[in-house]
């Protein structure tokens, strides 16, 4: 027996794929950039690019897993 999809959760579906994907995005531009500016102002290539990268990381995985956390409870 086929089951049928349920428009609601399709929808809800796709709500938590695009939060997540702007949990992910957003941190790593936003750290990236700021990363990339204060490499250029103070001469330090490519370190703070770099932080700021492993910052990004750092905060989107904790955004992922509240998320997460509050799916599954």
């Amino acid at each position: 027996m086929e089951k049928k999809e349920n428009p609601e959760n399709i929808k809800s579906a796709w709500s938590l794929a695009w939060e997540l994907g702007y949990s992910i995005a957003i941190p790593i531009v936003l750290f990236a950039l700021l990363g990339r500016f204060l490499d250029k102002k103070l001469d330090t290539s490519p370190w703070l690019l770099l932080s700021g990268i492993l910052i990004s990381i750092s905060a989107s995985s904790y955004m992922v897993y509240k998320k997460t956390i509050k799916i599954i409870h």
